[in-house]
């Protein structure tokens, strides 16, 4: 699982998902890309699952960029606690996500292939997806 080292900060406030995402909305290293369409928090477990989704798809074809990573804690209380007692040691990491960021990207293998090994890993995670071709929308 996909976890930061180290934090400046053991736990960190909600915050916000607004806007859209600037940074990281370009196909940088592959030919086709995997795009948010919504704003979100994808778990490192998400993650993890959608990259072998497209690992195995594309066995051992091609090369695969995974361009977010997990670097927010969440905590969680338990259940049927009281109120109070400061906020609970963190649970799992997520990766903010905004409407327009790429979340995986690939490259050295068939347009059919990349298409149907990234919906596959867009079947795996919380938000919209469309998926986008250097040059061109699919």
């Amino acid at each position: 699982m996909l976890s930061p080292k180290r934090v400046k900060y053991r736990r960190v406030q909600k915050g916000r998902m607004r806007g859209k995402a600037y940074r990281g909305s370009d196909l940088n290293f592959g030919d086709f890309g995997l795009q948010a369409l919504e704003c979100g928090r994808i778990t490192a477990r998400q993650i993890e699952a959608s990259r072998v989704a497209i690992a195995r798809h594309a066995k051992k074809i091609g090369k695969m960029f995974i361009r977010i990573y997990p670097d927010k804690p969440v905590s969680k209380k338990p259940a049927e606690t009281r109120m109070g007692g400061g906020k609970a040691a963190p649970e799992y990491w997520v990766a903010v996500i905004k409407p327009g960021r790429i979340l995986f990207e690939m490259e050295g293998v068939t347009r059919d292939m990349a298409v149907q090994a990234l919906t596959l890993a867009a079947h795996k995670l919380p938000v919209k997806t469309k998926i986008i071709q250097r040059g061109q929308t699919l």
